[in-house]
């Protein structure tokens, strides 16, 4: 039997995505060289559009200077799939895990990181789930208390987002949850490349308006829970600059590596 994981949750607060993105690119690397633990990154980040590696450009609806003026930023990122956006009032997180030995399974990753987000949406009343064809957390709104599959004639829509990108069965990104995000936003692009259904969020269902922080913690159990782990500390970082961390964790990281995706 596999030694339990045991996982360091970092709360970030609301920040910027780039230094984010490279904070998790030099911690991945790290856990590669057997330099860090597995560390969840928990956060909001301020308005961007991020394109995946199989992003088709015209799902993004706005010039980038249109979407600088607004103050969202654009940007192309390594993990797979389309177009997507993040913006205040989204949890967001990103595991920086190793699925070896037990779990080295790409498809089973992606519906813990569901189930995580599941769990999570469920503590206000809200359920969904998974649709064949489609990633992502799905309700319908016409019964969104019970989740009852994607039954013919179901009102589909998207409340949580995944994008993963995993490296020598070392995972990166993750999942991005709709707890109060303005649904506006999300006309300025094609979410994940549908154009059939809509995008909402735990607030639009319930009124409820939960702080990110305290869904945070939620997510982090959450998430150990599914993938049989303990989380050993979850560390308040949301006053902390990165920079220094980052720096630290690049000279830590002397091995040059290239590391594949699958």
């Amino acid at each position: 039997m596999a030694e339990r994981r045991r996982f360091r949750g970092v709360w970030l607060g609301r920040r910027p995505y780039r230094v984010v993105d490279a904070l998790q690119t030099e911690l991945a690397r790290a856990r590669v060289l057997g330099h860090a633990p597995d560390t969840v990154l928990l956060l909001e980040h301020e308005p961007v559009v991020t394109l995946g590696r199989r992003a088709d450009p015209a799902h993004v609806l706005l010039s980038e200077e249109t979407l600088r003026a607004r103050g969202v930023d654009l940007v192309q990122v390594s993990r797979g799939g389309d177009v997507t956006l993040h913006a205040p009032g989204q949890l967001v997180g990103y595991p920086i895990v190793a699925l070896s030995p037990d779990r080295q399974d790409v498809r089973r990753y992606v519906r813990d990181l569901a189930e995580t987000m599941r769990r999570v949406a469920l503590r206000h009343g809200v359920s969904g789930g998974e649709v064949n064809g489609l990633v992502g957390l799905w309700v319908d709104l016409d019964s969104v208390s019970e989740w009852t599959g994607a039954r013919e004639g179901a009102r589909l829509a998207k409340i949580g987002a995944i994008g993963v990108r995993i490296s020598q069965w070392v995972a990166c990104h993750g999942f991005a949850l709709n707890v109060s995000t303005a649904p506006d936003l999300f006309r300025m692009i094609v979410p994940c490349g549908i154009r059939d259904h809509e995008v909402t969020s735990i607030f639009e269902l319930s009124r409820a308006r939960p702080g990110i922080h305290s869904e945070a913690a939620a997510a982090l159990e959450a998430l150990a829970n599914v993938m049989d782990a303990d989380v050993v500390r979850f560390d308040d970082l949301s006053d902390v600059p990165l920079e220094p961390w980052l720096e630290e964790l690049r000279a830590a990281n002397v091995i040059d590596q290239t590391l594949p995706s699958f």
